[in-house]
């Protein structure tokens, strides 16, 4: 009823002007003393033509509607076609459409090839950046002292920006290399501690770990990523105390620090792309991307990732590991 009374009120001049003219006729009829009836049958019969023009009318722009609508939901993209036009606006705004689609794809392409340009430039330079990293981590282990430590712990830091850079580049491509298996949760936390053992030792922070064992379905290279960032969180926000890895029921791992902890409303955005909060206007270090990879890479690999956590109470991130068997299709 609402589409009724907008088609009456845009089509309001024509609805007039034949009310003026069907006041014209009866007047002239009625000046000329022609008797009633020849007076009311063509105005029954004109007005009966009306209506029956108005409902055709009325069902072809309700029809019309109803296709727009739907076609409101679609992207730009996704529109191939648009109704007949009816009129000379509707084919100058066609026209118009039509410009404004070929205009947003020659942008599409030139932004495309911009954005896979700096992917390119990006990913080579990581590439190749590891190559100088690998010279000197070889270097430092052959000279144990105090020094070569702590430039091995922040060389150690530079891979993982480097790999933070690798992994943000491959999130925003339309290619994707996840590779799903089963895997034993265990050999890849261990395999993610391992990397952070020389850093533990060295802050005398102490890991609190017992085999989960559990088999999961998952990509071992990206939940690794998100392991490793979390516990390079973990350390970064903890000066002592300890860090502790375990699984709770329904199969819930568990990352719980010591550390700083989280203002409460900080919580709720943590996991937004470069978002700091406090703490990361004391670290002036802080990107806010860590949380915020960790989270769109979980929920590509279906893992719902949460946290907990209180000012000078430490923090607990949870990954829900709930995982359907691996079938064969």
């Amino acid at each position: 009823m609402k589409l009724f009374f907008r088609y009456l009120k845009n089509r309001r001049k024509f609805i007039l002007v034949s009310c003026f003219f069907t006041v014209i006729f009866l007047a002239a009829f009625i000046m000329y003393r022609l008797p009633f009836g020849a007076v009311l049958y063509p105005a029954l019969l004109c007005l009966f033509f009306g209506t029956l023009i108005v409902m055709l009318d009325y069902k072809s722009v309700a029809k019309k509607h109803a296709l727009l609508t739907d076609m409101k939901k679609l992207t730009i993209d996704l529109i191939s076609f648009l109704p007949d036009c009816q009129s000379i606006e509707e084919e100058d705004f066609k026209d118009i459409i039509a410009n404004l689609q070929l205009e947003h794809a020659q942008l599409l392409t030139r932004m495309n090839t911009r954005y896979n340009d700096m992917v390119d430039y990006y990913t080579v330079w990581a590439h190749q950046i590891k190559t100088p990293i690998s010279s000197m981590r070889l270097t430092l282990q052959s000279d144990d002292s105090e020094l070569s430590r702590k430039l091995s712990g922040e060389l150690f830091r530079i891979e993982q920006y480097v790999e933070m850079v690798l992994a943000f580049l491959r999130l925003g491509s339309d290619s994707t290399d996840y590779v799903f298996k089963e895997y034993d949760l265990d050999s890849i936390i261990k395999s993610c501690v391992k990397k952070f053992s020389s850093e533990f030792i060295g802050r005398k922070i102490r890991l609190e770990y017992k085999p989960v064992g559990i088999k999961i379905v998952t990509d071992e290279k990206w939940l690794s990523f998100v392991i490793e960032q979390l516990l390079s969180n973990a350390l970064k926000y903890t000066e002592n105390g300890s860090v502790k890895i375990y699984i709770k029921p329904k199969n819930i791992l568990c990352i719980e620090d010591t550390g700083i902890g989280i203002a409460p409303e900080d919580l709720p955005r943590i996991f937004e792309n470069g978002f700091t909060g406090y703490n990361g206007r004391s670290d002036k270090k802080a990107t806010g991307i860590g949380l915020y990879l960790c989270k769109r890479i979980c929920n590509n690999l279906k893992i719902n990732i949460s946290a907990e956590s209180a000012p000078d109470c430490g923090t607990v991130i949870s990954l829900t590991l709930d995982q359907k068997k691996l079938t064969t299709e």
